[in-house]
């Protein structure tokens, strides 16, 4: 491998936090099991800036990047979404402030079907079967070169104020960038509603490192906000911390969602 791809491949998957599914409830990474209904969209707009600060071999490494995803969702019917994510992605990297690494583009695209199959008193399951397709260039870092699929179960439990979601996934790593293959991801998510219109949201998480040097697994810690302007949108905001030291440092949240 290229050292810049090498680079690249670090960038996506230490800065950039690229999760190969497209996630509900932005900042939360944690999906819900709640889905559309028949016949309605949901479009979501949100961006990221990450960064992060190591020493590698002697060297001071920073590495910075952004994110801007566009994720459309439409019911089929009405336990049933599918799924479109459009990534788009800046990555730098500098070594002792030289820089080695700049690189911008889209990134892979994901579709998937999330389909609830249980729902009774306020707790509800669901599965989440997609694909990703190598829409960005794995010779520049931007995409994983090959085609990948996944597969989460959601849980979700409402007892208002507060909503509680778990989720368990599998993901197939298909890559030209030597990285592992098969990963697993463990991640749990609570929302409260302080007031009208307005949650909290709280999220943690983990996942196998696809570094196959890499001596721990990223963990992540999510502290964020949501506001309903009306019932056709809402604004979020949010902070991600690195609990060790696989995980990006931090990253900033935003984003908007539209229902109609």
């Amino acid at each position: 491998m290229c050292f810049k791809k090498l680079l690249g491949a670090l960038v996506l998957s230490a800065v950039l936090f690229m999760p190969s599914a497209a996630w509900a409830a932005h900042p939360l990474i944690t999906d819900d099991a709640g889905t559309q209904g028949e016949g309605k969209f949901q479009l979501e707009v949100n961006g990221q800036n990450d960064s992060d600060k190591e020493t590698v071999n002697g060297l001071s490494v920073k590495s910075t990047g952004e994110q801007v995803g566009a994720t459309l969702s439409y019911g089929v019917i009405e336990n049933a979404d599918l799924v479109l994510n459009l990534p788009y992605v800046w990555g730098k990297v500098t070594e002792n402030g030289k820089p080695v690494y700049d690189e911008k583009g889209l990134s892979d695209i994901t579709f998937e079907v999330k389909w609830r199959f249980f729902e009774k008193d306020g707790l509800s399951f669901g599965l989440k079967p997609g694909i990703s397709f190598p829409t960005g260039n794995d010779e520049k870092g931007l995409g994983a070169g090959k085609v990948g699929y996944h597969v989460f179960l959601i849980g979700t439990k409402e007892a208002a104020p507060w909503a509680f979601h778990a989720n368990l996934g599998y993901i197939r790593n298909e890559n030209k960038a030597d990285e592992v293959n098969n990963l697993w991801h463990a991640s749990l998510a609570t929302t409260v509603e302080v007031i009208k219109d307005l949650k909290i949201v709280v999220d943690i998480g983990t996942e196998r490192n696809a570094d196959k040097g890499a001596d721990n697994d990223p963990a992540f810690l999510i502290l964020g906000m949501i506001y309903s302007v009306s019932e056709k949108f809402d604004f979020d905001a949010g902070v991600r911390y690195g609990l060790d030291s696989s995980e990006t440092d931090l990253s900033m949240l935003a984003g908007t969602t539209y229902r109609f």
